[in-house]
């Protein structure tokens, strides 16, 4: 009855384990997806700079191809150890045990193998102003959608400030990107007129720190390990539960070839008393043997 008890709870902490590998493989997906968005635009803008390289070392460990592929077989792999739990398998099971081992030991080693400290200063970000004079132009037209992007997204002009538009290419006003309230012709309104249309901050500080860390990064590496944890603990319940069911199937066919131990002495007394029994009515029969013929010979005379 305890062994039954005990499976049960292995089995009920394995459910739980599993449903959470789903629901922390689904975050990082969906948060690696929403970072790659925004890291396309950092490394075109700064495509051939230190920066691109700072940004990269950075963010390889949370979108490397790796890592999304270990995490779409994690998902697989929870479902089979959900099954292998729910019937008590104990091929599925020793599978899964099998998988969680490798997934780990590839994660730990991509960890390793990407780990390293982007070096990046707030000098760096003058490179930025080079790439400024493209803007606007036809052969160009990628790089002036992604300033256009980026200066939306993160609600800054320039690198430093918005006259850095006004210093490194020929216009006469920033482009519409930089309006805070966006619309045909605002950054030339606002140049008249009120400056405090335009977003005041420059991209430059923006894009350290993004190369320095987001809290989408931070929220990812706290996922990783949460996941690696939850995968130790899952390997140890799935090593006591394929235990547990392995002695609970073998131990009762060890009670089924093993002799009756009750049977055996009353056998032995039953024939102990059989041959007592036997013996008695031999020795009455020889005792009453002689008494029987002096019996007869008393009556024939």
């Amino acid at each position: 009855m305890a062994r039954e008890d005990a499976v049960r709870c292995l089995r009920c902490l394995l459910y739980a384990l599993n449903v959470l590998f789903w629901l922390m493989s689904a975050c990082v997906l969906g948060v690696a997806a929403w970072i790659r968005d925004s890291l396309n635009t950092v490394l075109t803008l700064t495509a051939h700079t230190r920066l691109e390289e700072a940004a990269v070392l950075t963010y390889s460990p949370a979108v490397h191809p790796v890592i999304i592929t270990v995490c779409c077989f994690l998902i697989i792999v929870a479902m089979v150890g959900y099954c292998g739990a729910l019937r008590c398998n104990l091929l599925l099971l020793s599978w899964y045990l099998c998988s969680l081992l490798v997934i780990f030991c590839v994660e730990l080693a991509s960890a390793v193998w990407t780990y390293d400290q982007p070096s990046v200063q707030r000098s760096d970000m003058i490179s930025l102003k080079s790439r400024m004079s493209n803007y606007g132009l036809q052969r160009y037209q990628w790089l002036t959608h992604t300033w256009n992007s980026f200066q939306t997204q993160f609600k800054c002009c320039g690198v430093m400030y918005f006259t850095d538009w006004l210093e490194m290419t020929e216009m006469e006003w920033p482009p519409d990107s930089c309006c805070s309230n966006q619309y045909p012709g605002c950054a030339r309104h606002a140049r008249h007129h009120d400056l405090s249309d335009l977003h005041q901050e420059g991209c430059g500080p923006k894009i350290y720190s993004f190369i320095r860390g987001t809290k989408q990064l931070q929220a990812l590496r706290f996922l990783g390990v949460s996941i690696g944890v939850a995968q130790i603990l899952a390997m140890a319940l799935t090593l006591t539960l394929l235990w547990a069911l392995y002695y609970g199937r073998k131990s009762p066919d060890l009670d089924s070839m093993a002799p009756p131990m009750d049977s055996a002495p009353d056998t032995v007394t039953h024939g102990a008393s059989a041959e007592a029994s036997g013996s008695n009515q031999t020795n009455m029969s020889a005792a009453s043997t002689p008494q029987e013929h002096q019996f007869e010979m008393e009556r024939l005379s």
